[in-house]
């Protein structure tokens, strides 16, 4: 590892960057954080074999007070971040892929808030809104303000209700980094869409949040390379099938609620996200349509009837998760229908 800080000062907050062979997209996700007091920017070159390597060893020369780079064999996203989250000395966290960006206006709003909270006695979780930009189609926003109360901390017993379109996806979340190392995340590494179980690990554990209406978190999409590209998506579905018996597992009991250990409206946040999560991967198998992803897409859904039946009943009631068994093209249809339904609201298109 490379860099170091500015003064010894512990920055408010930690940039996490995991870059993968992303030479055509580095600069313009660092570009902007150069001259940010406050910020440490640490880039996790994971085993690349393109110029990402020499490119993070660049801003790194060029101002080590802002970059640090890590360059490790390659772990995937998962192993990338993990070894971002523990490396970050800032009191706040947020992960910034490669190939996207953050509006600069938006994060100066953003550090100004936290150094107010951080007066306040700070919190576990800021939630901001993030923007779809995708290729070849106009930008499209989410935004949490029908949610969360504004500029103010608040409990889960002040969160409103989700709508279909509030998928609080980790480009929504800057967490306390504290609670990251604190609770233990380890992503699994080789394996993509990771990034649920990075919203659902550590939420589960927040309790003082802080809401800002700005969009900070710009989300590029539309490349057909990406992993959330349809097609990739279907080749890889075994990965997305992982991920969502890890999502499951990492719910909290319908006891704990009951208890009071788990506030009812953070598990209903949970639910909501993961309704999504679970339709997605139940959409995508059925778009393949194979004998083998049929097979597959039936055990997903005698797991999470067997897990969590409340579960179950939310999420098969919804259009997104509508069957696809139907023979002819009349199957096809409500197969493509699910699938975009699912990814639209998601954000994969």
């Amino acid at each position: 590892m490379t860099g170091s800080l500015r003064g010894g000062a512990p920055p408010l907050l930690t940039v996490v960057v995991p870059a993968y062979n992303a030479q055509n997209y580095l600069r313009r996700a660092l570009d902007p954080l150069r001259d940010v007091a406050a910020v440490e920017v640490v880039i996790v070159d994971d085993g690349s074999s393109d110029a990402t390597a020499e490119l993070a060893d660049e801003y790194v020369r060029a101002a080590p007070a802002t970059y640090r780079v890590i360059h490790q064999a390659n772990a995937g996203h998962g192993g990338a971040i993990n070894a971002g989250v523990a490396a970050a000395r800032g009191t706040y966290l947020k992960v910034l892929d490669a190939d996207d960006w953050f509006d600069i206006g938006s994060l100066m709003l953003t550090l100004s808030h936290l150094a107010r909270l951080e007066r306040d006695g700070g919190v576990d979780a800021l939630f901001t809104d993030y923007v779809h930009e995708r290729l070849g189609k106009s930008s499209r926003a989410a935004r949490f303000d029908s949610v969360f109360p504004r500029g103010r901390i608040f409990g889960w017993d002040d969160v409103e209700r989700f709508g279909r379109r509030n998928i609080l996806m980790m480009h929504a979340i800057t967490y306390r980094t504290e609670l990251l190392q604190r609770t233990g995340i380890r992503l699994p590494e080789h394996t993509f869409y990771v990034d649920n179980l990075f919203v659902v690990q550590p939420l589960r554990h927040v309790r003082r949040m802080s809401y800002l209406p700005v969009s900070l978190y710009r989300y590029f999409i539309g490349r057909a390379d990406q992993s959330v590209n349809a097609k990739v998506m279907l080749s890889r579905v075994d990965q997305h099938v992982r991920v969502n018996r890890l999502v499951l597992d990492a719910l909290p009991s319908p006891d704990a609620v009951t208890s009071g250990d788990v506030p009812t409206g953070l598990y209903l946040a949970l639910l909501h996200y993961v309704e999504a999560v679970c339709a997605v991967s139940s959409a995508t198998l059925a778009r393949g349509g194979t004998d083998e992803h049929l097979a597959a897409r039936a055990r997903l859904w005698s797991d999470i009837r067997q897990q969590n039946p409340w579960l179950y009943a939310r999420t098969r009631r919804s259009l997104m998760s509508a069957s696809a068994n139907l023979p002819g093209q009349v199957g096809r249809r409500v197969t493509s229908l699910a699938y975009h339904v699912a990814s639209r609201v998601v954000g994969f298109s």
